[in-house]
């Protein structure tokens, strides 16, 4: 099988993830990694035995060591660093939330058609069985009416911000916060269900910083209502939910796409939880980010230059409602002024 040979940009934990879930892929290779500092890359790639280390984002563009990218820099980054390596010939795989706003997300999806080359937004939770299951299983809970999503968790980070040492987590100048970080998870299967809202009517919590810490959102389809709510400030373990006249599909861990199962109106229960691909490792769940990875080595190796899941559509409308969200609760990217 043809090996799909990575460079990375970003050092942080997300990185670890996403190395330790392509690991369970066959011929899957890391060949290069970029970080601002040298030596952070030296550190954080020789754990993981990969040899080339950059802090030139040009030169590691240029590297020809390696065929795709993975972006996982700050989200006012990733434009940058995807168009970088895209005109360079590179197919990229870019974290969510896949740019600042929409105006990016558009100046990268014309620079990937530009150059013929593959890009894809690392939305994880379209890319699962279980997403997959709980799509094909809409029409067994009859007419939809409701969407309700959930996904509150608290950040690790919070606790050093309450004491006055602001990470990046909570930096608005590295467009930051919980929609972005949070709330994209649950608004992303949204749109790849239904689509497009015809209204949005948003409220936030925002932090010193002037991000968000948590919010909800109510969205209004044509005959169907949908809402969520998404925090980086407190916890929470209720399950996501769609609902129909005849049933309700439940979603227990919305970070995981995790275990689902239509529960019909009459009282029946049906799991439609997909069987695992390969085991859970103990401290990372592999099953959702394993899974974008592969869709993105998939379309690589057919020479496809767009995924049927993560669409651009799908990427542009998720950025399209963000700009509304953040309008109506006043918060301003340094990214959106330029």
């Amino acid at each position: 099988m043809k090996p799909v040979k990575f460079g990375v940009i970003g050092t942080g934990s997300i990185t670890e993830w996403f190395i330790k879930a392509g690991s369970k892929l066959e011929g899957f290779e890391v060949k290069a990694i970029y970080s601002r500092k040298l030596e952070r890359a030296k550190e954080f790639g020789e754990k993981y035995d990969i040899e080339l280390f950059f802090d030139d984002i040009e030169k590691f563009a240029k590297c020809e060591e390696f065929d795709a990218v993975y972006v996982a820099s700050p989200n006012f980054m990733h434009k940058e660093h995807t168009i970088i390596c895209m005109e360079n010939g590179k197919d990229v795989l870019c974290e969510k939330a896949f740019a600042s706003n929409k105006k990016e997300a558009e100046e990268m999806i014309n620079c990937a058609i530009k150059n013929n080359v593959l890009l894809m937004e690392e939305m994880r939770l379209t890319c699962t069985p279980n997403f997959r299951n709980v799509k094909n299983s809409l029409d067994k809970i009859g007419k939809i009416r409701r969407y309700s999503a959930n996904f509150c968790q608290y950040s690790s980070r919070y606790d050093k911000f309450k004491e006055g040492i602001v990470l990046n987590a909570f930096k608005k100048e590295l467009s930051n916060g919980a929609l972005m970080d949070i709330g994209v998870y649950c608004i992303h299967p949204m749109v790849n269900l239904f689509g497009k809202p015809k209204n949005i009517k948003a409220n936030a919590i925002k932090l010193s910083t002037g991000v968000d810490g948590e919010g909800s959102i109510i969205f209004e389809y044509e005959d169907m209502l949908a809402d969520i709510r998404y925090s980086k400030i407190t916890q929470s373990n209720i399950p996501t939910e769609i609902q129909g006249e005849d049933g309700s599909i439940i979603i227990d861990k919305m970070s995981l796409f995790g275990d689902v199962r239509v529960e019909y109106r009459k009282g029946e229960v049906e799991d439609i939880t997909a069987e695992l691909e390969v085991e859970k490792d103990e401290k990372f769940e592999v099953d959702s980010i394993y899974f974008a990875v592969k869709e993105f080595m998939t379309l690589f190796r057919e020479g496809k230059k767009e995924s049927k899941i993560n669409t651009y559509q799908n990427t542009l409308t998720v950025m399209e409602i963000m700009d509304e969200v953040r309008k109506q609760i006043d918060l301003v990217f340094p990214s959106d002024e330029k």
